[in-house]
């Protein structure tokens, strides 16, 4: 059984603050409930997305789920050019490597859930990808 609470992982390794490519200043903050260190086959985590700003991200290798808790958006699909309003109860899923770009019109607050694991070193490329690591991959 494991047991975390999200305030013991404030200011931790697990508390990670990113940005888009095109920003300097942070656009996203996550904290890692689970990590592929955890052994579960999957992570978990708490993300809030900063009103007022936009993250284009692709996940070429990884299949993720966003369930959105709190807040408002939007979620602009590049492939499709198909425009998604982001609420509370809804959920989408990432899932053929669709780069996308999320527009932040209130602080959001989501649950994510990736397969395979993230490890919580992955940093977005230039293309906004994480890359496929495991435990024993160094950065």
């Amino acid at each position: 059984m494991i047991v975390k609470r999200l305030q013991d992982l404030i200011g931790t390794d697990a508390d990670v603050e990113g940005h888009d490519r095109d920003q300097a200043q942070g656009t996203w903050r996550s904290r890692r409930l689970l990590l592929a260190k955890d052994k579960v086959g999957f992570s978990l985590h708490d993300t809030v997305l900063f009103a007022g700003t936009s993250t284009t991200m692709q996940y070429a290798n990884h299949t993720e789920a966003v369930y959105v808790i709190e807040g408002a958006g939007k979620l602009h699909d590049h492939t499709t050019g198909d425009v998604h309003e982001l609420a509370p109860g809804t959920m989408y899923l990432l899932n053929g490597g669709e780069q996308h770009t999320l527009v932040i019109e209130q602080d959001l607050r989501a649950v994510c859930v990736f397969n395979p694991p993230v490890t919580g070193k992955e940093i977005h490329d230039e293309n906004g990808v994480y890359p496929l690591l495991t435990e024993d991959d160094e950065l």
